[in-house]
């Protein structure tokens, strides 16, 4: 078999099997006591971008991250600015350099963010998976750039 024959025979197998390129989306969740029920993707860019500390309804913000080098960090920010990893990392170095603002609490874990938000009426996070814990609100989804 020809190389270039051999190569599309395992493309071919591969989107059969995988189904084509995977996309996911993002969850923006607050706690279920909160009296926030739906945010704009531009209100979620103001808060994990530091141009805005409370929600629209006034209440006061704690907004909650994974890591820098976490991958999905990558692909949240992507979709939801627009900006790559390196773009948002200094945009928070300018602003952090300037006395500005600080970036959102980073978390180690999906988990840790799971558990900061159950316990607290002002946290904001975000998940890479639909959240099924009822202590927790989905208050708008993130679709993920093709």
């Amino acid at each position: 078999m020809r190389p270039a024959k051999l190569l599309q025979q395992i493309l071919l197998a591969v989107f059969a099997i995988g189904g084509g390129c995977a996309h996911a989306d993002y969850y923006i969740v607050v706690n279920s006591s909160s009296s926030v029920t739906e945010l704009t993707q531009k209100g979620v860019v103001d808060l994990y971008m530091g141009r805005a500390r409370a929600f629209p309804n006034g209440d006061v913000a704690l907004v909650f991250d994974l890591p820098r080098d976490d991958p999905k960090r990558a692909g949240f920010y992507t979709a939801l600015t627009g900006m790559n990893p390196s773009q948002v990392n200094s945009y928070w170095s300018r602003l952090m350099f300037s006395g500005q603002s600080m970036p959102p609490q980073s978390m180690p874990d999906e988990a840790t963010l799971i558990d900061i938000v159950k316990r607290n009426p002002s946290a904001i996070a975000w998940l890479s998976s639909e959240p099924s814990n009822p202590k927790l609100r989905t208050v708008l989804v993130i679709k993920e750039l093709p």
